[in-house]
């Protein structure tokens, strides 16, 4: 809170009034260092006070103005320190009240004085300068902690951003990885066949292992970096290069004017689709035939990716995993629908809306 709360403490000065006019006895003066060196701790105190503790501050503080105020009129400051020390009350209502109660008991109280001029000197900073102070305070406290509210909200958006970027980015890995890896694991194993037969066509698909790692490894770093574009030119084109090698026919039926008509965003969940669908039917399905197809439906995009697997022919089978739950939520940040359907098969639908290029 800085040293405003420190500057606020040389209003005791106010208690050094009477001793201009008037030496303090020996007794006096002990006493009011005594009381100085007490207050002191107190007023701190209530700057880190919560619920009843504000209200036992702001007692104790009026307390030691009733003891002083017949020997000192300067023990009306210690009234103002307790109308400021209202602050700490959350409700703004209460706070109100605390302070008025307390310039009531200072008004009251100030009828034991009988010399009149000393009570107007009592009761003239009471009056003129606790309702200010304690207004002022309780406003810069509500202040205070709206701010910190805030601040700590930001926290919060900050701290959801953050995780909402890990996700993107462990389901863009899954996508990336599972796809890049599943086509380099079943030409090494193709590249194994062909070693002691045909030398040549084994080299080929080494040399295409190869460009698939370098492929992998530089959409892993893109996807890390948050740039990464996926285009669906490529995503079908890795599609077929998966389906040859893992021995599935494709039946493809592509239209280009929808997919010229896809939004960057848009073609970017459709590629990474296809990819996790295709990525599926290779690894898991033990189809021998692919059918992909990719239309205009009205105003939607529609990716439809069927085949005619062994190992999927009952819909209780399906379980989705990682891969088609990513899927699903990306499908779903863009306003489109996924329906999978297990019959003689897996048969995925994906619609989403068309839109014009950047």
């Amino acid at each position: 809170m800085g040293k405003m709360p420190y500057f606020w403490l040389l209003s005791l000065g106010y208690l050094s009034w009477k001793y201009a006019y008037v030496a303090p006895t020996a007794l006096e003066a002990a006493l009011l260092a005594l009381t100085i060196v007490g207050f002191i701790p107190l007023y701190c105190a209530s700057f880190w006070a919560r619920g009843w503790q504000v209200g036992a501050c702001m007692v104790a503080g009026c307390a030691i103005g009733l003891a002083w105020m017949r020997w000192n009129v300067g023990a009306a400051s210690f009234f103002i320190f307790a109308c400021a020390m209202a602050a700490g009350i959350l409700d703004l209502r209460r706070a109100l009240l605390a302070i008025l109660g307390v310039v009531l008991l200072a008004a009251l109280a100030s009828l034991q004085i009988e010399q009149k001029q000393m009570r107007f000197l009592f009761l003239m900073p009471i009056l003129t300068v606790s309702l200010p102070v304690g207004l002022g305070a309780v406003m810069d406290a509500r202040l205070r902690r709206s701010r910190q509210a805030l601040v700590r909200k930001q926290e919060e958006v900050e701290h959801m951003a953050t995780i909402a970027e890990r996700e993107r980015i462990s389901r863009d890995l899954h996508d990336l990885l599972g796809h890049s890896l599943s086509l380099i694991a079943l030409k090494a194993e193709l590249a194994r066949k062909l070693v002691h037969r045909d030398a040549d066509a084994c080299a080929r698909e080494i040399a295409d292992i190869e460009a698939s790692a370098r492929q992998a490894l530089g959409e892993v770093r893109a996807a890390v970096s948050g740039y990464r574009e996926s285009g669906l030119a490529h995503a079908l084109a890795s599609a077929r290069a998966s389906l040859a090698a893992g021995g599935v026919a494709l039946d493809e039926q592509v239209d280009a004017q929808a997919t010229r008509a896809l939004a960057p965003a848009t073609e970017h969940v459709l590629a990474l689709a296809l990819r996790e669908a295709v990525t599926n039917v290779v690894r898991h399905a033990g189809a021998r035939r692919c059918r992909l197809s990719i239309g205009m439906e009205g105003g939607s995009v529609v990716l439809r990716v069927a085949d005619d697997g062994a190992h999927l022919r009952d819909g209780a089978e399906l379980r989705p995993g990682n891969g088609l739950a990513g899927m699903q939520e990306r499908v779903a940040s863009i306003g489109g629908k996924l329906a999978l359907r297990a019959n003689a098969g897996l048969a995925l639908e994906l619609r989403v809306p068309a839109g014009a290029r950047a």
